[in-house]
């Protein structure tokens, strides 16, 4: 595997970094984040683990620019930020014409990252089949994005696994979002993959949201990492961003750091930054 990844840029992290349950409770084993971290260090300490997260909090609306200017200033040079649209686009508005001026709005706002910005990922409902109204929404809203930006959209319906889709993200250099998780097989997944990609791949790694704690890892899934360790390998993009939800064994942290070792990735460890009080004076 050290071979099939060496031609790539792999960057690999979580979806969201805010979570209580990751702080270290005093004396008892470490978790990720150190004993009273507060919330406002989080993200400066988390980029020191990891390159990359995804961003779920812009799902509820665009962030303000200061928001973006804070992010940019807590990270290092070469950390990137992927982005959530909005639901009043992809929810609430299914792409419709309406949505294309606010999808323009929200994509100028993110752009203040500069080169920290990484993906934009279109997430869009289960509900969201492949009639012809929506396939028609699709294409144009496509059309009308703005260029210059990597985009990835996430189908939760089967009905958009067809050569039709496939064709119409690459005139439009968007990436088809690789997704393990309860709404589609994977094989299906894994088959998209082998006959579409453009440059760069985007993957989430989820599973049904049934776990209530997430401060280790509950449950192991050896078997489906590998298969998406394999499928990574296989891939002929040049760059690759995974992202880990809590959800898929209980502790995305410490599954970001399992499929770093499945890639034969050198991973670092959160208990090696702990002690650097400019974090928590």
């Amino acid at each position: 595997m050290l071979h099939a990844t060496a031609q790539k840029r792999i960057r690999i992290g979580c979806q969201s970094w805010g979570y209580e349950d990751w702080i270290t409770p005093p004396g008892d084993p470490y978790v990720f984040y150190p004993p009273g971290t507060r919330k406002s260090d989080m993200l400066e300490f988390y980029s020191q683990v990891f390159d990359t997260i995804e961003v779920d909090a812009t799902v509820y609306g665009t962030p303000a620019a200061s928001t973006l200017e804070k992010w940019y200033s807590e990270t290092p040079a070469n950390f990137v930020f992927s982005l959530k649209t909005p639901r009043e686009i992809t929810h609430e508005g299914r792409l419709t014409a309406a949505t294309i001026p606010v999808m323009r709005e929200f994509v100028e706002r993110c752009t203040l990252l500069g080169k920290k910005l990484g993906v934009i990922l279109i997430q869009l409902p289960s509900s969201f089949d492949g009639s012809l109204e929506n396939g028609q929404n699709l294409r144009d809203f496509l059309a009308g994005l703005p260029r210059g930006i990597a985009y990835a959209i996430e189908f939760r319906n089967r009905d958009w696994f067809v050569d039709w889709t496939f064709r119409e993200l690459r005139q439009n250099d968007t990436a088809l979002a690789l997704v393990e998780g309860p709404w589609l097989p994977r094989e299906l997944v894994f088959e998209a993959a082998r006959k579409y990609e453009i440059e760069f791949s985007y993957i989430r790694i989820m599973a049904e949201r049934d776990l209530t704690k997430f401060d280790r890892i509950y449950r192991r899934h050896d078997e489906i990492l590998q298969q998406w360790a394999d499928e990574i390998g296989r891939l002929h993009a040049s760059e690759v961003y995974v992202y880990i939800d809590n959800y898929f064994e209980g502790f995305a942290p410490g599954t970001a750091a399992r499929v770093q070792q499945f890639l034969g990735i050198p991973a670092k460890h959160a208990e090696d930054f702990q002690e650097q009080p400019s974090l928590f004076d």
